[in-house]
Formats: structure tokens, sequence, C-alpha cells
């Protein structure tokens, strides 16, 4: 199966890879956004099937793959919430210190050097996919979510989380994280790679998934906190869709 892989964006965040852990590093703003992304993460979870987020281990039972996995900000709290974890990640340098972290938190989560292509390739199924910041990424989003579909079960969930493409989000995601704040290296995101809603809710209905939801990531900088609107998709947004059973 051919690769959606793009070298050049590996190259970036492998570059990147020894600050994952570091919440004032080159990985600030994820660490910023990560609260809120775990609320609607799991919220949707345990709507989809039936959870109750006040038990211990309200995920148990369901496999879960972490798919651009990075240093494993996501999949170490789904691990904490009783899901089996795979984190995959194109960006090999990633991998030793997602484990070296995931083993020091005493967390068992199995950790991969590969693509979602070669996953669905070998037959691997899963009740829940994240997809979070990765299809802004790839070289192919049409492929590349078709794969996520194949590598999901009848019923399963994809959540998958992107930038939006208008002046704002170039004002705000490229010109204001990068160059005014430096809250990432120049050259991170690529404005023409970016995807407004109506088109990642195309492609995803392309790849043979059923939209469901979709909410936008605010940063407040009056609050210096994110917060998650049901009306603001201008710049980060997260969607929600249903592999049809």
């Amino acid at each position: 199966m051919q690769t959606t892989i793009d070298p050049q964006e590996v190259a970036k965040f492998e570059a990147m890879a020894a600050e994952w852990w570091d919440p004032t590093g080159k990985f600030k703003p994820l660490h910023m956004m990560n609260p809120v992304r775990l609320d609607y993460i799991t919220s949707q979870i345990a709507a989809e099937f039936g959870r109750d987020l006040t038990s211990d281990r309200p995920f148990e039972g369901l496999r879960l793959l972490d798919i651009g996995c990075g240093g494993g900000l996501l999949s170490e709290p789904m691990a904490r919430l009783g899901a089996t974890v795979v984190g995959a990640d194109a960006a090999e340098r990633n991998l030793p210190v997602a484990r070296l972290h995931a083993e020091q938190s005493g967390l068992d989560i199995d950790y991969r050097h590969t693509t979602a292509e070669d996953m669905a390739a070998a037959g691997e199924q899963f009740d829940v996919v994240l997809n979070m910041e990765v299809v802004e990424h790839v070289a192919d989003p049409l492929a590349y979510l078709t794969a996520c579909q194949q590598l999901l079960k009848p019923g399963g969930l994809m959540i998958a989380s992107t930038i939006n493409r208008n002046p704002k989000s170039y004002a705000v995601a490229i010109f204001g994280a990068e160059v005014v704040m430096r809250w990432l290296p120049r050259g991170t995101h690529e404005w023409n790679k970016f995807i407004t809603p109506d088109e990642l809710f195309e492609l995803i209905s392309q790849a043979g998934l059923e939209p469901v939801d979709r909410k936008g990531f605010v940063f407040n900088p009056v609050l210096w906190k994110w917060s998650i609107s049901a009306r603001d998709l201008s710049v980060n947004y997260v969607t929600a869709s249903i592999k049809p059973e």
C-alpha cells in the first residue's frame, strides 16, 4: 500500500523529539491544550461505549490506537483510564522518549514505529482511533483517513483534530504561534495543508465513516487557557465519527 507519510513533516517532529514532556518547550501548545483535548476525547468515548467516567478504569476492555502519538501525551492518560493502548508514530525518534516516560510512569503501552497504512494492511482492529493533529501533516489526507477507517471495528469511533484554513488560522497558528510567541519552530505548519471543517467532514465521509460531531478548541489570551466551543471552529477544531456496523 502506498504510504501517505511526508518525510519532511516526519523530520520536523523528529528534530523536536526530546522535548515532548517539557511543558515549557516546543510542545508547550499541546501541553496547554491537552486538558480540553482529553475532556472531549473521554466524553465521546464514554458516550459511544456507555462507560462511566467516574469509575476507576472506565475504558477497560477497549483497544485504542493513538496514531501520530508523539511522546505519548494522549496515550498515557488513555492507558490510565484502562484502555489497551497502541501508540504509533512515523517519526522513529519519538518512540524511545514515549517508551521511557511510560515505563517511568508504570504504564504498559505498545509503542510502534509504523504507519496507519501498514497497520491496516496487517489487519489490526481497534475500538477507538485517536487521530489528533496529524491529518494536516500527511501527503494524502483521503488515503490516510481511509486507512484509519480500515483500522476501526464496525461501530468504532475515530476522533480527529486539525486546524482550519482561513486568514485567522494563519494569523494565530502560524504567525502568532511560530513568529510572535515562538511556541513552535518556524515551518512547523504549512497553511495550505490546513483543512476546513466542511472539507474534513467530506473526507471522513469519503473514507467510509459517518461524521457525528465537531467542536472548536479556543484559546483565550486574557485567561490564558483553552476551552471547547460548539460555535467557534475558526482555528483549532475536533471531530468525532463512527464506522457503520
